[in-house]
């Protein structure tokens, strides 16, 4: 009789702590080579179904390789394009506004002396949020996009590579099937997903840009159709992207018109976003992203930290990867994957043959037969046949 011996959850759960703190760490370090590699796989799993169509039409080999990977450039080309005009609009513009900064100054120190604030403080306060200063945090910000970028030979490379390889690994995935089952539904899942999440995402992303354009048009901000775009990108970052999309024209706002016109660019943000995404979107979404808010906004920033700009983008899609390989491949993670999704699973059903587990319901539905059989005459007795 073997002995086994079972270690203590709690050291258990140390070992695994550690493990994740040490991958974790060496993520951080080569950040350069796994923040492109994992962008060019969301990319890929994103036009697969063009992949697949033009297979099912019986498209030659190169064309299942060249057309997915001509969309997926002209996506990356078009992300920096816009980044480096808005780096250098704002860069630009901002500085023409230093009059209407400075009578806003005015106006502010005359407010606070009304209201029995030091001049000292007030401009103590205003200074920290000069245009200058507020422009070059938004540069940084916008640079660090335009960085992560950057790597476009690596990204290319990767993206080619990993075109070439799509059918074979197709393949091999239905081959292990048999093997791992749970392990390739759950990257199918992940790739089905992250499609859904992708596409929905993107649709009411661009509805919210077309209504932020015409509410900025309206409203006379410089450069609309430039925020617009600018609100689209930063909607793939979860919980704070609405922000971040907001503060350029609410600032150019309150620099073109004053403080009346910053305030209608809030408000028609805010009703804008709380009704696309808040109200609507969801309806179509459903549970594509499996995660709960609160897991959400660690995932924003833990890949944020991770991976910098590029992970803030990619925090749901890297999320759900981790999710299918940690969680879902599991035969015992149903309890973990419903705690990270915040939703309550049905109860399972019982194993067959526990009677005294079995539904109430269930149970009753067997006594009446029970007490029905009990009354019948036996077979043994002759008196138990049917009627003819």
């Amino acid at each position: 009789m073997t002995d086994q011996r079972v270690l203590p959850r709690a050291l258990v759960v140390l070992l695994c702590t550690a493990g994740a703190v040490v991958t974790l760490a060496g993520i951080k370090e080569i950040d350069s080579i796994v923040g492109p590699t994992l962008l060019a796989l969301v990319l890929v799993l994103a036009v697969s179904p063009v992949r697949t169509r033009l297979h099912k039409h019986g498209a030659p080999g190169w064309v299942l390789v060249a057309v997915p990977l001509v969309i997926v450039l002209l996506v990356l080309l078009g992300m920096v394009a816009i980044l480096t005009v808005a780096i250098a609009q704002t860069a630009v513009l901002v500085p023409t506004y230093d009059k209407q900064f400075n009578q806003l100054v005015h106006e502010a120190q005359q407010l606070a002396a009304r209201l029995g604030i030091g001049t000292q403080q007030i401009n103590e306060a205003i200074s920290s949020f000069y245009p200058g200063k507020i422009i070059a945090f938004a540069q940084e910000v916008l640079s660090g996009l335009v960085g992560a970028f950057s790597s476009f030979v690596l990204i290319v490379v990767l993206l080619l590579a990993m075109c070439l390889d799509a059918q074979a690994f197709s393949r091999i995935l239905a081959m292990g099937a048999a093997h791992r089952p749970l392990l390739v539904n759950a990257l199918h899942h992940f790739s089905r997903e992250v499609r859904r999440y992708l596409l929905v995402s993107t649709g009411f992303g661009l509805i919210c840009s077309v209504l932020d354009v015409a509410a900025l048009w309206i409203l006379d901000v410089p450069l609309p159709l430039l925020w617009g775009v600018l609100a689209l990108i930063t909607n793939y970052v979860p919980n704070i992207g609405f922000v971040l999309g907001l503060l350029p024209p609410a600032l150019l706002g309150l620099l073109s018109g004053g403080l009346e016109t910053m305030i209608f660019v809030i408000i028609a943000y805010i009703l804008i976003n709380f009704v696309v995404q808040s109200l609507i979107q969801p309806k179509y979404l459903g549970d594509a992203v499996g995660l709960s808010t609160t897991l959400t906004f660690i995932s924003l920033i833990l890949w944020t930290f991770l991976l910098g700009p590029l992970g803030a983008l990619l925090a749901i899609p890297l999320s759900l990867l981790a999710r299918a390989l940690l969680i879902d491949s599991d035969p015992d993670g149903e309890w973990a994957a419903a705690l990270i999704s915040g939703n309550v699973p049905e109860d399972e059903q019982p194993a067959v043959g526990q009677d005294q587990e079995k539904p109430s319901d269930q149970r009753d539905q067997e006594k009446p037969s029970d007490k029905q059989d009990q009354g019948k005459p036996s077979d043994k007795d002759g008196r138990g046949s049917p009627p003819p």
